[in-house]
Formats: C-alpha cells, structure tokens, sequence
C-alpha cells in the first residue's frame, strides 16, 4: 500500500504583483488540488486538508495524506461495433485485431456491451495508479501555466542561453512529500528542499527537513509569516493597536480593508510605526491627503473621533527593529513632498473659478458620436430641469449644479487623482460661493458607485445622480452601445442599477418610461438607434429583476409584477407582499389557472381590443353571472388602484373566483356563431384586464 505524507510545494520569485498575489494564490492552489485529485493521490479536498501560502516572494501549498502511489482505476474504452469488429463468419477482423493489440488486449479478453445505439466490443482493465515522483511534476506544470497572468516576463537563466518565461523571475522549486524531495524540473530549476528567508532579517539560505515543518522553520529562522491570511490579521492587530494608542482611528472599514490587503502583499512579515506630518497641511482637504498617503504611500491615515485626518499615519513596514526611528524619519521625509504637492494644486485650482472652466469643457470630448463634455452638460441640465420640476424643487439650482458637475475634471488636483471628481467640484463649488445644496449635490453626482454604496442624501444630489446615470444610459443607447455578454465597458448595468435604486429606496414618484423620454429627447440633434427606448426599458427590467431577487423575493412574483409596466417602481415592495400573501391564496390558484387560459384563447385571436361586450348576447346564466361580477368589480378595484391599496384590489379580485370558475365550466367560448363568439371573447378582454391590473396573476402558480 502507498504510503501517505504531507505535501509542501513552494516557487520563489522576484517580487509578485501585490494587487494579483491573492487571486494567483487561489488558482495555483486550486491547479495543484485539482491535479492530486485526479491522479487519485488524495482522497478528499476539505479546508482543513491543506494551507495555502503567500508572500511577495513566494507562491507555496502544504497539502495533507497525499499518496505516493494513486489507487488503482477501472477502465472501461469502447471500440468497434459488431458490424465492424466481426466478418460473415463471425470471425474477428482486421480492424477489431488492431483494436485490441493497441489496447493490449487479447480478443477473447473482450466484451460486449451497448452504447445505447449499438452494440460494441469493450475492454475492461485495470490500470495501477499513478506514481507521485513521476507525474507531480507534470501537475505543477500545468498550475503554472495556467495562472492568470496577463503578461510573461522573459529572462535568461544563469547559463546565459536558457530563455524561461514566467510573471517574474523564479530562483527556487521546493517540493516535499513529507521528508523526501520530488525530483522535477521546472522554471529551469531543480528541484530541491532549499528555499530562502526574509532578505534583510531571515537566513539566506534555509533547508527544510520536513514538509509538516515548513510554517515553523520560516517564521523562526526566515522571520517570514508565509500564511496570508495569518500574516493579514497580525498586521491589523498592530494597525488597531498603534491607532488606538494614538487616541484615534484607521477611517472606513471598506478603505482600510482594501489597503490592508494590498499592504499584506508587500511585506513577508508586518511591523507597524506611526509617523507625522506638518499640521498646515490639514489646510488641504483632508481627501486629498488621504489619497496621497493612501495610494502613493500606502500609509494609514489616522483620525479623531469626528472623522477629521490627524497629523499622523500608520507605515507597515517589512522591517522589524527595536529603534525605528530611521524607518519613520525616511517615511516623512518621502510624503513631504507628495502632501505640498497636493497642497499646491488645491492653491492653484482656487485662481479660477467653476464656471470659468465652462467653456474648456467644450475642448474634452465625451464620446466621438455624442460630442464634447459642454454638450454632455447640457443634457445632464435639461433631464435634471425635468426631474426637479416633477419633484418640485428649485429647478435653476438643478440646472446650475448640472453645468458646473464636470467642471472639476479640469482642475490640476483631479488631473492628479481622477478618483477626486466630484469631491473637489464640491470643495471649489464653496469656496466660488455656490449654493451649499448645489455643491453637495456636485460630490452625490456618482453615487451610488458600486454595489452596496450609499445613495445621495440631499434633494438636488438625488437629481444630479439621477440625471447624470439617464443620460449616459440614454445616449449610448441612442447610439447603439449596449453591454453584451459579460462586457459592459461603460459600466451601464452598474448605472442602470443606480438609477433604480434611487427611484426605489428614495421613493420618487417618477415614472421610468417618462424619465427615458426624458433623456432620449435630449439626443434628437443626435441619430437615435430606433429601438433604443425599448431596449433601455427591457435592460432596466433585467437589472429591477436581479435587485428584487437579491432582495430575496420569489422569481414567480417578480415575473408576475414586471410583466405589466409599472409606474410608480417606489411601491414595488409593497405590491410584491400584496401579491405574496395573495399567491398563498386558494382563490389565487384557481385565477392563475383561469388567467392563463384567457391569455391563450386571446393569443390566437385577432382585433379583439377595444371590442365591448353587448349584454344582449349574454344568454346563459354563467356568462351572464361572470358580466354582472366583472361590472360591480370594475369600479371598486379603479378607486382601490387609485388609493394604492394593491391588497384591496386582489382581495376583489378573489371575489370573482365563483363565477371565473362557474364560466369556464359551462360556457364555450369559441363556438360557430360569430356574434355570440365575439362577445364571450369581448367579456374575456375585460376580465383579463382587470384581473392583470397589478400583475400577471398566471406567473403565480
């Protein structure tokens, strides 16, 4: 039986890309655990079966109780048929001899079986399993080479003829099966069970013993804290830690997140020291200097309780010393110049005001068929005009606010950190001595900018927001730019969700279709693609669709509700648990059933809208119940309609379930008299529009 032990495999390289090491982590792993699995080497893949490694300078995976040797596998390869394998006689051919001596196979060791359409000759063997020290080799190969790396370096080797490709220069292939070295090669190198430390504070050269020894060994003798994630929460510990003794914080969690990542990327084991900079650089919007420390430096910037930036942030170094004092001076040194440079470009922004850049605008094209930012501007203007004036707010602040929104693109600060637009217009918007709701809503103008971000708070900022997004929908609409298949280059799903978020949680009483007009009408200078108001409104049924499931609803009740346009989206939710407790309803079954059967009797007719019912023609008792049923419920479902009671209104339309039932049971409706016919179906138009009042009722059961 093969003997079983961990598995250790380590590459060490140049320095890894930071923003890439985890996702490269994840597909080599997972490469490696496919490959042992298959070979049948390991037995089962659960998390506490195997550790992933990483650090800049190393990809690495321990994996538990491989085997030497895989099991041994049953194979069955199907080969000619009957017809093929055997002649008149029924004696074996050509054909079916060749067969069988290229599976070494004897004719008689053959059998025969059906595929499901013929019958054909097996053979049925059993291979011995794969050996470890020959075929891992070819598995690590191939997790390598199917890493997501969008561009290979190339680089000679110390021969100086060997070319080897790879994301950075490889120095080192540790791979332990327990004590023993795998013999491979691979990158150029040998395998072995050497590998190397931290570069400045661990041995140069280290052997591992055992591939179980391999966490222990590096962090002891290499100073190296190989396990990622472990490595990521001594490092917030020590952040915390050092913010907390400086009496103050690290900022938001989904920032701070994302930087403590990227800093776990650069460093093989973290240590953290606060450093300083000059208190007049507070002068400086505080984004500004967050964003130079955070993206040039990456530093923690710390603040007080009030959120306001402190003169102090926090450096996580690879360094661990007793007296940092040099590593702190040297990173104040390095930011100096980095927070005066901010501080310059917010001086010189402020020579000029806003609406002095409106003309430059004019010189930035938006998009080569929609033409420059001034005419974008103008857009944004008159949609945001229309939706202030339909929410009745100050249109002249829209307007205002609409014009100046992209002014900020010009200034040096956002040409420096194009993730400032918007937070700068709002800066310079009060220093020119704009309206405060007019600057506020210039910094909303982008919300919400990702799944989960908040949404404008202030009125104007909603409709700034809100304009904005419609016309960037509408006019690449217009011009026939749709997202296809996973590319969406302008990020029009993520624009679409934002819109409808807004009228959602927001509850604005606008209409949708209106708001798309809106924005089409704006481009009619413009060649308008003919279906580009169709096709917005099915996109943004797509993405309502995808919210309210997110939401948790059922995907019957959201194809109920989104199969008849809908008004006012703000009241979606309270329609959808009308709709909900209705659908739990006998009454509810027994109307979807009947809903369905009037749609497919309707499908085949033709002309059948605007026809009315003649109550003369009405003859038996079950037509004439069903007519007097749907005139007493017409009038009472329109007030409840009006009166946004959509449970009041399906609560009335429960009523009629007797008589839908009474009618379908006794009454033919498509029978030779074309009058009688004619009017039956008249009935059924108006029962089947009154019963899809709210909803689709057939999509419910």
């Amino acid at each position: 039986m093969a003997d079983t032990a961990s598995l250790l495999i380590e590459l060490l390289t140049e320095e890894l890309p930071p923003k890439s090491l985890r996702q490269l982590s994840e597909r080599f792993s997972a490469a490696i655990l496919e490959g042992l699995a298959s070979h049948q080497w390991l037995d089962r893949i659960d998390a506490q079966d195997y550790k992933r490694f990483a650090t800049p300078r190393r990809l690495g995976i321990l994996v538990h109780q491989v085997r030497s040797k895989g099991l041994p596998r049953e194979r069955l390869i199907k080969g000619p048929s009957l017809q093929v394998g055997l002649d008149a006689d029924a004696k074996p051919t050509q054909a079916l001899i060749k067969w069988a001596q290229r599976q070494g196979a004897a004719i008689d060791a053959l059998e025969q079986l059906s595929d499901g359409k013929q019958t054909v000759f097996a053979f049925r063997h059993t291979e011995p399993g794969a050996l470890l020290v020959e075929q891992l080799e070819s598995v690590i190969a191939k997790a390598l080479a199917d890493l997501p790396i969008p561009k290979l370096m190339q680089y000679q080797l110390a021969d100086g003829k060997t070319t080897v490709s790879f994301i950075r220069p490889a120095h080192a292939l540790l791979v332990l099966h327990g004590e023993r070295v795998v013999p491979m090669n691979l990158l150029g190198l040998q395998a072995n069970r050497l590998t190397q430390g931290h570069r400045f504070q661990g041995e140069a050269q280290i052997s591992i013993d055992h591939a179980d020894n391999y966490e222990s060994i590096m962090r002891n003798k290499g100073a190296v804290i190989v396990d990622m994630d472990e490595r990521k929460q001594a490092i917030h510990e020590a952040l915390v830690s050092q913010a907390a003794s400086n009496g103050a914080h690290l900022g938001e969690d989904q920032v701070t997140a994302s930087l403590l990542e990227e800093v776990t990327a650069l460093v093989e084991r973290g240590a953290v020291y606060c450093g300083k900079f000059d208190q007049d650089f507070l002068k400086v919007p505080q984004e500004c200097l967050m964003l130079t420390m955070r993206t040039n430096q990456k530093y923690f910037p710390l603040f007080d309780a009030q959120q306001k930036l402190l003169p102090r942030f926090l450096i996580v170094s690879n360094m661990t010393v007793d007296d940092p004092s040099l590593i702190i001076h040297g990173n104040e040194r390095v930011v100096r110049p980095r927070l005066a440079d901010a501080g310059f470009f917010f001086e010189q922004d402020q020579k000029q005001r806003l609406e002095a850049r409106l003309p430059q605008l004019a010189q930035v094209i938006y998009h080569a068929k929609l033409g420059s930012q001034a005419d974008r501007a103008q857009r944004v203007a008159e949609i945001a005009s229309w939706i202030a004036q339909r929410l009745s707010l100050d249109v002249e602040i829209a307007r205002r606010a609409a014009l100046l929104a992209k002014t900020d693109l010009l200034t040096l600060m956002v040409g420096e950190f194009p993730e400032l637009q918007g937070v700068m217009g709002r800066y310079y918007a009060l220093i020119d001595g704009e309206d405060p709701a007019l600057a506020e809503s210039i910094a909303e103008q982008y919300l919400p900018r990702f799944a989960g971000d908040s949404l404008a708070k202030t009125p104007i900022g909603i409709v700034l927001a809100l304009a904005d997004k419609l016309e960037t929908l509408c006019g690449l609409f217009a011009i026939g730019q749709l997202p296809t298949g996973d590319k969406d280059p302008f990020a029009l799903r993520r624009q679409a969700l934002g819109v409808l978020r807004m009228l959602l949680e927001c509850k604005l009483d606008l209409s949708l279709s209106e708001l798309i007009d809106c924005g089409l009408r704006g481009l009619k200078h413009k060649q308008t693609h003919p279906s580009a108001s169709a096709d917005l409104i099915r996109f943004f049924n797509d993405r309502l669709a995808v919210y309210l499931r997110e939401q948790g609803w059922a995907q019957n009740l959201i194809q109920a509700l989104l199969a008849r346009p809908q008004a006012q989206l703000y009241r979606l939710q309270e329609r959808l648990k009308a709709l909900e407790a209705f659908s739990r309803e006998e009454a509810a079954i027994s109307l979807a059933a009947a809903n369905r059967r009037i749609a497919n009797l309707l499908r085949k007719q033709s002309h059948v809208q605007g026809s009315k019912v003649d109550p003369r023609w009405l003859k038996e008792p079950a037509e004439l119940a069903l007519w007097a049923k749907v005139c007493t419920l017409q009038p009472l479902i329109a007030a409840a309609t009006a009166e946004h009671n959509d449970a009041g209104v399906l609560g009335l339309l429960a009523q009629a379930r007797p008589e839908v039932d009474q009618f379908f049971e006794s009454i033919m409706v498509m029978v030779d008299d074309p009058v009688l016919r004619g009017n039956r179906i008249a009935l059924l138009v108006q029962l089947h529009e009154m019963m899809n009042r709210l909803a689709d009722l057939s999509a419910l059961h």
